[in-house]
């Protein structure tokens, strides 16, 4: 019996090997909670190319992996998060599936459309902040309502960054939707702590995830490193811990956010930054 026993978990943008989403799950799941994967499945448009989603075979085989693997009921939803039906029929179907909702994370995001300010396109801005912003309204929303109307309290989690807190260069979108986060918790949680449901965000620097590793190759060229070894290298002389996040730091974040002893803490944006990120 673990500490998740009996509860259910959504995780979105969970569908794609070696991410953060994958991380979270596998940490709930391990831990007795039912889980429902999340990812776009296929790509849509230009926004969601299919090098930067995690596609319906393999969010199935990772679902797959993890039923063998922990033993805790696993299953698989499509959902764009950009879109409200969508989103609802995810809570829906953990529901349906699984018997109730007690935690839903937002992991659904959008990073890898970085250009200069003056490069920028209304179509970039509004990519990121549908999916990184909008998209975690989304999810808290409709979270809220079935957590409210179960009784019995729950856990919501953003997973912002770094870009939170601070700016970016190349990452104006980006950075508006993250620190867009912060504004969320703060006032979804003044209006569902009555009822027992708490509302955080967690903010990991930087972890070489499928998508980090474009990140390393794009910022390396941007701040003019010889490689993308020395980019890296920069980055973990900057960072007090002296290594780089890993998706597992993030996932034991949530995990914590998701216990009893987290109960009390609502609100807060944590960083998990080997302390290069102290705001």
């Amino acid at each position: 019996m673990g500490r998740f026993s009996g509860k259910t978990a959504v995780v979105t943008g969970s569908g794609r090997r070696g991410g953060l989403g994958e991380a979270i799950v596998r940490r709930l799941a391990a831990e007795g909670a039912a889980v429902v994967l999340s990812d776009i499945g296929a790509s849509r448009d230009a926004a969601t190319p299919d090098a930067m989603i995690g596609a319906n075979a393999e969010m199935e085989s990772l679902a797959s992996e993890l039923r063998a693997e922990t033993g805790s009921p696993i299953s698989t939803g499509v959902c764009d998060v950009r879109d409200f039906g969508q989103v609802k029929a995810l809570a829906d179907h953990a529901v349906a599936t699984h018997g109730g909702l007690d935690i839903w994370v937002n992991n659904a995001g959008i990073g890898y459309i970085m250009k200069p300010l003056l490069e920028v396109t209304p179509a970039d801005w509004n990519a990121v902040i549908g999916v990184n912003l909008t998209g975690a309204f989304y999810g808290l929303r409709v979270a809220a309502e079935i957590m409210v109307s179960q009784g019995r309290g729950g856990r919501i989690i953003n997973i912002a960054s770094q870009a939170a807190k601070s700016g970016f260069p190349h990452a104006q979108a980006y950075t508006a939707s993250k620190h867009g986060l912060v504004g969320l918790v703060r006032s979804a949680a003044i209006e569902l702590g009555p009822h027992g449901v708490t509302v955080n965000n967690v903010c990991p620097n930087h972890v070489t995830t499928g998508l980090g590793a474009w990140q390393n190759e794009y910022f390396s060229k941007v701040v003019g490193a010889a490689s993308v070894e020395d980019y890296l290298a920069q980055m973990r002389n900057r960072i007090p811990m002296r290594r780089a996040g890993l998706a597992e730091d993030t996932a034991n974040a949530v995990a914590f956010l998701c216990s009893d002893e987290a109960a009390y803490i609502t609100a807060e944006s944590m960083n998990v930054s080997g302390g290069e990120e102290p705001h």
